[in-house]
This record gives structure tokens, sequence and C-alpha cells, in this order.
């Protein structure tokens, strides 16, 4: 999806114990992947272009991590497969790494559709990513914000009351606790 789409970089998915990358499937055949980067010495892939925005989120003692890698198959228009995924990930960033930031790299013409269905705020400026050779957004988000988000709409998409946003797409706060307490289980 990501070399469809103009965008320099070999876009693999590496071996690595601080990124998570998960896949959602129909029948068999994966729709959709996102990947999730868990702070570390290392830092996360947005250091790179973004270091002083995500370094004062450090200073005050946040725990970051950062959405990557997400891509969904142009077919697929299915706003349930798309929410699960994020919050399966949100899931992980909370409860399994005590995250307690997101962010998120972001081309101009998606920055609208982050902020709109997930609550993020843009940081700074547009700023050239050299990884994709284009232009990039940080985007942010509390874990405060999304688990708000969460136990205020996860569930209600079949009576959303005029939400726009995906989080009615989300699990429910019982459907959530429940893949949370599986997930721990198994590490």
């Amino acid at each position: 999806m990501y070399a469809w789409r103009g965008y320099a970089g070999t876009h693999r998915i590496d071996n690595n114990p601080n990124r998570i990358t998960l896949a959602a499937s129909d029948k068999g055949d994966v729709i959709g992947t996102v990947t999730l980067g868990i702070d570390s010495q290392m830092g996360i892939l947005a250091d790179e272009v973004f270091s002083d925005y995500i370094g004062e989120f450090r200073a005050r003692g946040s725990k970051v991590c950062e959405i990557t890698k997400l891509a969904f198959a142009p077919h697929v228009k299915s706003k349930s497969a798309l929410a699960s995924l994020f919050h399966v990930l949100f899931i992980y960033g909370h409860y399994l790494h005590q995250c307690t930031d997101v962010f998120i790299e972001v081309n101009p013409r998606h920055r609208r559709y982050y902020m709109n269905m997930l609550g993020f705020n843009q940081i700074g400026e547009l700023r050239s990513n050299p990884r994709v050779d284009a232009p990039a957004y940080l985007l942010h988000v509390s874990m405060d914000y999304v688990n708000e988000q969460i136990r205020k709409l996860g569930g209600t998409s079949t009576h959303p009351a005029g939400e726009r946003s995906l989080y009615p797409y989300f699990f429910s706060p019982r459907e959530e606790r429940g893949i949370a307490s599986r997930l721990l289980q198994i590490g």
C-alpha cells in the first residue's frame, strides 16, 4: 500500500521487540495491518523527525508510543474492522505497556481524518519525513482521552446518536476488559 501510494522506503516489518504489528482478516484474507511502536532506549520512529516535541512529553513523565504502517485494502470500507484494529492496538499500549500518550506521523491529506475520527491533535508544523520522502504532521492523543471515549461510546455503533468518530465502533468497555485480560494472560 505504501509503495503504491508513492512513499519511499522499504516498508517492511522488522523484527523489533518494541513493536507489534496487528493484522485484520476477513475469511482468511488479510485486509489491514497496523504497527504499535513502544518507546525504548532506541526511541520511536517519529523521533527521527519530531524528537523535540516528543521529548517534551517524555520530560513530563509520559510513556509514549506510536502508530505506524497502517494499511487497509482499498476495497474494505468497514469502520468496524478499522476500529477493532485500533482498539486492540490501544489495549496493547494501555494495558500491556502502560503508555500515556500516542503519536502518529501522517501525510497532510490524512491529518483531518485522524483528528476527526480518533481525536488526535496536531503538534507543531509540517516537516519532511525522510523515511517515506513525504511531508508529515505529528499528531497526538492522550490515552486518557482514548479511554474516556471508549467508556462513553464503545460498543454503541448500532445507535451512535450522530457521533462521527470511530469510537462507537470500538468494543464495549466490558469487551475491552475481557480482551485485555486474555492478552495479559498470554503476555
